[in-house]
């Protein structure tokens, strides 16, 4: 409950302090007066309009002993006053406090907390932190950072949106769009983190795609004419789909064209499909084209629709790469259009597109560039060459469980001198 209800009390309560600190302070001693009281008095008919009354009168006693605050008194004593004649204690969440209720507090902090004055690490540490709930050890853990590293990051972030004075407002105009994007992003950074560990011996992080899953979920009920917000939301509800096919029973990765199709989540699928129709109608409506995110949903929608590995449309996911390659040009993107390419077109045709970015220098250090050039050459029976690039491919992860899934690969080549293979994706 408190995951579900704390962004929505930072929200409401940042925009009467202009303080995210203070904000975050007065969510928590609510959050204590919970604890202490739900057990002995039972939980309210309305937890969340339970939590915030709580906390503004926290508020109200905290500014009553600093007389700077003098005037936030009056704004939050007269807005309590209105609460309590309106019972509070059992209004609907989402018509605590005025200027539009909470649904509009909580999109604010969204922006506030991606504001790209940030560094990416810190509008992800922020992120976590004010609108997935989670505490400064989690997301340590999470990211496989030290703690006090993770909480350096965060006073910094709040410290470097005071001194820029970034106003708790939603852009507007291009000012939204340029915005937007740095939100998707870093929804979309979490959720990669948790669907492909970068490092550490686990491969999959389930929570922190759970988290992105569901801070997409809510930009969708926030921006709804927005495509890109629901082309994301799209992309993460069929690649989470996956999520219990993706790990074997020993805990290691299984890729795409291993892994058992029954295990997909079905209802995950069709929220997927819902959404990619809601973005495609949204783009329509705009007179745009397709959006990056949208695209990558459209490919992940095209293996979802394939009941067997072998049924997958390769040729349309390979027109799907060139169109996002020509919207959001980027080497990773080659990549994988690449093995799309090898697949519709045969390992020597995918190879020479593989070539082509290993020539450019672009993923030197990348360990899916020798991975799925590794892959290619052994579908050509080079095996050497093969077995070359999947040691470099796994000297060069930080993941345990993909080094293992890499260096399987490797004997696999060896002991079949060549042959094919799973790929590399997921």
């Amino acid at each position: 409950m408190w995951r579900i209800e704390s962004p929505r009390l930072v929200a409401g309560l940042v925009r009467l302090v202009h303080d995210i600190d203070l904000a975050e302070e007065l969510a928590q001693d609510a959050l204590v007066a919970a604890l202490e009281q739900w057990p002995r008095d039972g939980v309210p008919r309305n937890p969340g309009a339970w939590l915030m009354t709580t906390a503004k009168r926290r508020g109200i006693d905290l500014i009553r002993r600093n007389e700077v605050f003098a005037r936030k008194l009056r704004l939050l004593g007269h807005e309590l006053e209105i609460a309590q004649g309106a019972a509070v204690f059992d209004e609907p969440a989402g018509t605590a406090g005025a200027e539009g209720g909470i649904e509009d507090d909580l999109l604010r902090l969204v922006f506030v907390a991606c504001h790209p004055v940030l560094s990416r690490e810190a509008r992800l540490a922020l992120t976590l932190r004010l609108l997935g709930g989670l505490t400064t050890d989690e997301i340590a853990r999470a990211f496989l950072t030290a703690e006090p590293t993770v909480a350096q990051r965060i006073v910094r972030a709040k410290r470097t949106l005071a001194k820029e004075k970034v106003p708790f407002e939603v852009p507007r105009g291009a000012e939204l769009a340029q915005r937007l994007a740095s939100v998707l992003e870093v929804v979309y950074l979490i959720f990669n983190e948790g669907y492909s560990a970068t490092a550490g011996e686990d491969w999959m992080r389930p929570g922190l795609c759970e988290d992105a899953l569901r801070l997409a979920r809510v930009l969708q009920g926030l921006l709804p004419a927005e495509p890109e917000v629901h082309g994301l939301a799209a992309l993460l509800e069929v690649q989470a789909s996956r999520a219990a096919a993706r790990v074997g029973p020993d805990g290691g990765p299984v890729t795409l064209l291993e892994q058992d199709r029954r295990r997909w989540d079905l209802l995950l699928i069709h929220r997927g499909f819902a959404a990619l129709a809601r973005a495609d109608a949204a783009a329509r409506a705009r007179g745009a084209a397709p959006g990056p995110y949208a695209l990558q949903a459209a490919i992940a929608a095209c293996h979802a629709r394939a009941v067997r590995a072998e049924d997958t449309d390769w040729g349309r996911i390979a027109e799907l790469y060139r169109a996002l390659a020509a919207v959001a040009p980027s080497p990773v993107v080659e990549l994988n259009r690449a093995v799309a390419v090898g697949m519709a077109e045969g390992p020597a045709a995918g190879l020479a597109v593989v070539d082509r970015v290993a020539a450019s220098g672009a993923l030197d250090g990348y360990h899916l560039l020798p991975s799925v050039r590794g892959d290619l050459l052994a579908r050509l029976g080079r095996a050497a060459e093969a077995r070359a690039e999947f040691a470099r491919a796994a000297g060069l992860t930080r993941n345990g469980a993909e080094r293992a899934l890499l260096l399987r690969r490797l004997a696999e080549v060896a002991g079949a001198g060549g042959g094919g293979g799973g790929g590399a994706g997921g």
